[in-house]
């Protein structure tokens, strides 16, 4: 089963970035181009019942995976990045962070209006940089369609937070 090779191989590293974090580091599972190639395909399976028309990636591990899942499924690509990152016309959001306020913005003309779009991450913690990525793509006049993650922090509650906007919050691995 996917998850479990997923789980086995991710990297916990105590107390970082900070004292009492348990970090999930995907960094392994870029080393293997098997495993990677077989979480594209199950996101792929996890989505084939839902109408997407691009992708979503967040600065930065939201890109490694999301983009190839763009790149296979033949729909757009589209960054979220923080602020002051993007060369063209963007619009741009602040939210909090557990340690300070931090701001992400994405090219306005990249998204059609209507767009069914899936919000791609590495990890779902707290929920909100998923939060932030929903308002701009409301912003935008498009829709979310899905969310996928690899990892989600269950027990901090997140998916909670997102259900208003797309019921369909897909994990890799849960802990």
């Amino acid at each position: 089963m996917i998850s479990k090779k997923v789980k086995d191989i991710i990297r916990s590293v105590s107390d970082f970035p900070k004292k009492g974090i348990d970090f999930k580091d995907i960094t392994p599972l870029l080393l293997n181009h098997k495993i990677s190639d077989e979480i594209v395909n199950e996101f792929i399976n996890k989505l084939s019942h839902i109408n997407i028309d691009a992708i979503v990636g967040v600065e930065s591990r939201g890109f490694l995976f999301g983009f190839l899942l763009a790149n296979k499924m033949g729909i757009p690509f589209i960054p979220i990045r923080k602020a002051g990152k993007l060369p063209s016309k963007t619009i741009s959001v602040a939210y909090e962070l557990e340690y300070g306020v931090s701001e992400i913005e994405i090219h306005i003309e990249d998204i059609q209006p209507g767009w069914n779009i899936l919000i791609h991450d590495d990890l779902l913690a707290t929920g909100g940089t998923a939060l932030a990525s929903c308002q701009l793509i409301e912003e935008a006049n498009a829709k979310i369609a899905a969310f996928a993650f690899v990892v989600s922090l269950d027990f901090l509650n997140a998916k909670d937070k997102l259900i208003k906007y797309s019921k369909n919050i897909i994990s890799l691995v849960e802990y």
